[in-house]
């Protein structure tokens, strides 16, 4: 009688094992769960907007689909798209882009796989901001390379400054530098003068310098600069999702020197073949949109103001700047030690789904929660209804 063969046992890569959970998508999950069983919940964990598509992209996309055909694109994308979003440079911030340096991506979490694989070999240390956008560091994990955190201090108003990258250049011996303005999740826009410092110093410690401009076209009061103006050879990464509410089209871009373009079209090839036909048809009109996009805008700020007003006398006053973007990162120090708990808590007794701190700052994450303000007006005075019973 033949033994069968003994199988070895099953085990994921190390690459997938270092990976840790997105904990604002389980929140999610949890709170499915809540609404499968029939109760309430008030949605402030994941950054997506509650606003359609603007009827423009949506127009387009059902021409595309009306014609039939859905083909292949060049891996960098449609050129009359590129050429657009090349224009938009030089009509929101005065900068000259070659649409030869623009590269379509399947969204901005592909722009970031093209960035890191393109820039980087394997082992390479990438500042990263603390706390910020946890695929960062789990991208950065699964392609072999080391986050290195940037910790941000309450006295640069939770933005990071030159001085504090030399110094964690000194300790790490980087390769490049990730910053994010508006942030996630705090929020804190990178003023223009202190990101011209950043982007200089970079270049001073022959730095790669990605800007992750995700969230350009949300900000209260301040300006936003892209780092293009500071760093011509900057790596710039963005995406429809946010401004123009297309999170689902999985549809974004990045902006790169000349030199890389070549190299990134390469890998863009053999992972991707090309972004998605539909999704870059529809983005091309959403640039066009320019009223329902600042209707958009106009309502995550008076979600803003009214969490704002309302936080202090709930205990959750003390929160980051909270210059752009739709999240509150508050401290919840005063409530809690443990903000995971904290936030089951909160989804199960209020029915309040929020992300806990730990997705974004493994040190001193288990003292915050975000709060994600793209809902609609009337979720977020419900949300403020039911915390002021639950933490009455």
């Amino acid at each position: 009688m033949t033994q069968a063969p003994i199988l070895a046992p099953k085990f994921s890569s190390q690459r997938a094992a270092r990976v840790a959970p997105f904990l604002a998508m389980d929140v999610m999950s949890a709170a499915a769960a809540r609404e499968a069983r029939g109760e309430g919940v008030v949605h402030m964990e994941v950054g997506q907007p509650s606003a359609p598509a603007p009827r423009a992209v949506i127009a387009a996309a059902q021409a595309a689909l009306a014609n039939g055909a859905l083909p292949y694109t060049q891996a960098l994308g449609l050129p009359t798209l590129r050429e657009r979003i090349a224009r938009h440079y030089t009509e929101t911030y005065g900068v000259a882009v070659s649409p030869s340096r623009i590269v379509v991506t399947t969204g901005s979490s592909a722009g970031f796989v093209l960035a890191f694989l393109g820039l980087f070999d394997a082992g390479a240390r990438i500042a990263v901001p603390q706390p910020g956008y946890p695929a960062y560091r789990s991208l950065l994990h699964a392609l072999d390379l080391v986050p290195a955190p940037l910790v941000l201090q309450d006295a640069d108003r939770f933005a990071p400054t030159g001085s504090a990258l030399r110094a964690l250049n000194e300790r790490e011996g980087l390769s490049g530098i990730l910053v994010m303005s508006p942030a996630n999740p705090s929020g804190t826009v990178i003023e223009p003068e202190r990101l011209a410092d950043l982007c200089a110093t970079a270049r001073a410690l022959n730095l790669r310098f990605i800007s992750d401009e995700i969230y350009h076209g949300l900000a209260y009061g301040v300006p936003t600069e892209t780092a293009l103006r500071y760093d011509d050879e900057a790596i710039v990464i963005n995406s429809f999702s946010k401004t123009w509410c297309m999170t689902g089209w999985r549809i974004g871009w990045m902006v790169v020197p000349d030199w890389l373009a070549r190299p990134v079209e390469r890998l863009a090839q053999n992972l991707y073949i090309s972004p998605p036909y539909l999704s870059q048809v529809a983005a091309l009109a959403a640039f066009d949109a320019v009223e329902e996009v600042e209707a958009v805008r106009a309502g995550y700020a008076a979600n803003r103001a009214l969490l704002l007003d309302a936080f202090p006398s709930l205990g959750l006053g003390r929160t980051h700047p909270a210059d752009g973007a739709f999240y509150l990162y508050a401290d919840v120090s005063n409530l809690t030690n443990d903000s995971v708990a904290f936030c089951r808590r909160m989804l199960d007794e209020a029915g309040v789904a929020a992300t806990p701190g730990l997705d974004f700052d493994a040190q001193d994450g288990s003292h915050h929660v975000r709060f994600s303000f793209a809902g609609s007006n009337a979720d977020c005075v419900d949300a403020v209804r039911r915390l002021k019973a639950w933490l009455r």
